[in-house]
């Protein structure tokens, strides 16, 4: 039986062979018939425009240009799809509550969003972003509400926390806790990361390695 220690180089090691070995850039769907089959497991991220999502994508795999990153609220319109080790995929969702795109553009984004949580039998789990600066906002509920709905499993993570004193992000942590416990598809708990620090991208490797090694 291995260690402690022996455990934890041990899970370092799969993690690094995880996210540092082969990874790509898939497809880009705009609809459920561009989604790839169901032969892998499916790690999502999901989140308002301009939380970070595809900053954290690259930060997790190691690479700048991996996921494309644009200072222009909501560029991503559709679910872009990353093949991680021939293992899973990673899914860059498109960011919602952005006010300014049009009324239709908003429609077709929340459709395909609904139809990708409900028909994904392979999908682990769906990593929530929430600004670190902001907290949950009614955007944020709406998206947790259709989680809730078709029990899809979220795990908030807190992100740009290098943009917050520590005893802010305690204070954000334990109000988002205390909302969580009322969720029945989410998480029991939180992670905080910042892609710009590299903060806390370790826990959240730890998370999906774990998701995708288990049966």
């Amino acid at each position: 039986m291995l260690n402690d220690h022996e455990l934890q180089e041990d899970t370092l090691k799969r993690e690094k062979k995880l996210f540092f070995g082969t990874c790509y850039f898939l497809i880009s769907a705009a609809s459920p018939t561009q989604f790839p089959p169901l032969d892998q497991s499916e790690i999502a991220f999901a989140g308002r425009s301009n939380v970070g999502k595809s900053s954290l994508v690259n930060a997790l795999t190691g690479r700048k240009t991996l996921a494309k990153i644009s200072n222009t609220p909501g560029r991503t319109r559709e679910l872009n799809f990353f093949n991680l080790d021939d293992r899973a995929y990673l899914v860059d969702m498109p960011g919602y509550g952005y006010a300014r795109a049009p009324k239709q553009k908003v429609a077709m984004w929340s459709d395909l969003i609904k139809l990708y949580l409900a028909g994904r039998s392979q999908l682990k789990r769906v990593f929530l972003l929430i600004d670190s600066r902001h907290g949950i906002r009614d955007s944020d509920e709406a998206i947790m509400d259709l989680m809730d709905k078709v029990a899809v499993v979220y795990h908030l993570i807190l992100t740009k926390t290098d943009k917050i004193k520590k005893d802010e992000q305690q204070e954000i942590k334990e109000k988002t806790l205390r909302i969580l416990t009322k969720r029945p598809a989410a998480y029991p708990g939180i992670l905080a990361t910042s892609s710009h620090k590299k903060d806390g991208l370790e826990d959240v490797r730890t998370v999906i390695s774990d998701l995708i090694t288990l049966p």
